[in-house]
């Protein structure tokens, strides 16, 4: 989903409010990359 659509969605008038609520460090995405990889292994 594109932050346009998001940022619709949420209903801010501006993308770059929705920009600082997208922030995602790094290392919290892998993170949560790697436990959604776990969980699609899981289920084969």
């Amino acid at each position: 989903m594109t932050i346009e659509t998001v940022s619709k969605m949420l209903g801010h008038s501006d993308l770059k409010t929705t920009q600082i609520y997208a922030k995602v460090v790094d290392e919290k995405m892998k993170n949560d990359m790697d436990m959604l990889r776990q969980k699609m292994t899981d289920l084969d």
